[in-house]
């Protein structure tokens, strides 16, 4: 996929590179693209690359744009033919993430002219000037995959966490002061059980938002009946940033974790946590910045019908809450109210009908919701090992407890200061940072 330029980066309605029509139909584009991941290769006999590239006049910003496929090689007589105008000009070094190239790409750049005219050779997808809705369709796939990617990561750096700590003799139970008793593995230390319970509850929760995604995806192709499918399909679309951003930054949050558990040999190279860290870094920025899945999520999905996703969303909340009330009454009483909350903040939020005052702290929001969200999730879970026997119910039930109990409250400070329409971040004058 190849969308970002040098100068514009992900504002795609600035992007320069154009493609202009020949008269055997095929397009020439003559641009610089640049985060292409495996952009080049020698893996396969022909990359094919999906370019976005401008048709239409700059005034019309990401309606100006077309999706192309531009191929590496393009096809002759009995098979390859001659190489088309595609040209690697840089490789992104990243801190993370290297079993994958990260590209820089010159479509037109001159060296090889295929019937030496200027410009790669294109064909174009679609119709002109919906290039953007045309991407968007790999776009919520791959941010999707992103966040399936960052669970885990999270998920493989707690593991690790785990193992140590259940080996790593260290130190003494708290209050046993005499030297003479025998040190303990680390897992029995009160603040390595926070952290990995924390872990736990971060990737655990990631797995289940993604499979839940999952899920959806399948219900709004084979639900029985057109309602479910459309539904579905509305709680998918909601849920996308959630799903590419939530893992992304808790299963961070977990690799972190990991290497605090593993003390000084988590920081060296020696072991595998300091990688994952650096590994799950991208994730953040991958397919779309947190802040970008923010403004998507409070400016366009939970608007979307009318606010019907969000409501749909509340509503299985609800649901499970009630279903929960028996055995856990506390946490069961508190997912009812910030479904309810959530309702109410994204009401006041765009009562006024101002975007900017809206969007103004959409990151926060975006935080706010994906932490209900998996919290309800939690929830779900726990209903599922009721009356079921065994560490691995049990650690289950115990998880979802400690999410609902240490970090869902971590929202309301997120929620009063959102309902509250606070501006700073509009008001404040640049020179003071």
């Amino acid at each position: 996929m190849c969308l970002s330029e040098p100068d514009a980066g992900s504002s795609l309605g600035d992007l320069t590179t154009r493609a202009e029509r020949q008269t055997d139909g095929t397009f020439r584009l003559n641009g610089t693209k640049m985060w292409i991941s495996g952009g080049d290769h020698e893996m396969s006999d022909n990359i094919i690359h999906l370019v976005l590239a401008r048709t239409g006049s700059r005034a019309l910003g990401t309606r100006g744009l077309s999706l192309f496929l531009v191929p590496k090689w393009l096809a002759g007589p009995g098979g390859r033919g001659e190489r088309n105008d595609v040209t690697l000009v840089g490789l992104n070094h990243k801190m993370g993430y290297r079993g994958t190239v990260n590209t820089v790409l010159a479509f037109g750049a001159g060296q090889d002219r295929p019937g030496g005219l200027p410009g790669a050779i294109g064909y174009l997808i679609g119709q002109e000037g919906h290039g953007l809705a045309y991407m968007f369709h790999m776009m919520n796939e791959t941010r999707i995959g992103v966040g399936a990617g960052a669970a885990a990561v999270g998920y493989t750096g707690y593991l690790h966490a785990l193992s140590h700590a259940r080996t790593r003799v260290q130190g003494r139970e708290l209050g046993a002061r005499d030297p003479r008793h025998p040190p303990v593995p680390i897992i029995r230390h009160p603040d390595v059980r926070r952290m990995l319970l924390a872990s736990k509850s971060y990737v655990e929760g990631a797995v289940a938002l993604v499979l839940y995604a999952a899920q959806l995806l399948d219900e709004s192709k084979t639900a029985p009946t057109e309602t479910e499918r459309r539904e579905a399909g509305l709680l998918l679309d909601l849920l996308t940033p959630m799903v590419k951003s939530w893992p992304s930054q808790w299963g961070l949050a977990a690799n972190d974790l990991a290497i605090q558990v593993l003390g000084g040999s988590g920081y060296a190279r020696d072991s595998l946590v300091e990688q994952f860290y650096r590994d799950n870094r991208l994730n953040a920025i991958h397919e779309g910045t947190h802040g970008i899945q923010a403004l998507d999520l409070l400016g366009r999905k939970v608007r979307a019908a009318d606010g019907t996703g969000l409501r749909l969303l509340a509503g299985h909340m609800r649901v499970t809450a009630r279903s929960v009330r028996g055995d856990l009454p506390g946490e069961a009483a508190a997912l009812e109210k910030y479904a309810d909350r959530i309702l109410a903040v994204t009401e006041a939020l765009w009562a006024t009908g101002d975007e900017r005052r809206a969007l103004a702290n959409a990151a926060v929001y975006l935080e706010a919701v994906g932490h209900i969200v998996v919290a309800w999730l939690w929830l779900e879970q726990a209903a599922a090992c009721r009356g079921r026997e065994g560490t691995f119910y049990e650690g289950k039930r115990t998880t979802a407890r400690y999410f609902l109990r240490h970090e869902l409250p971590r929202v309301d400070a997120q929620l009063d200061l959102l309902q509250s329409g606070d501006c700073l971040l509009l008001e404040l004058d640049d020179s003071v940072l």
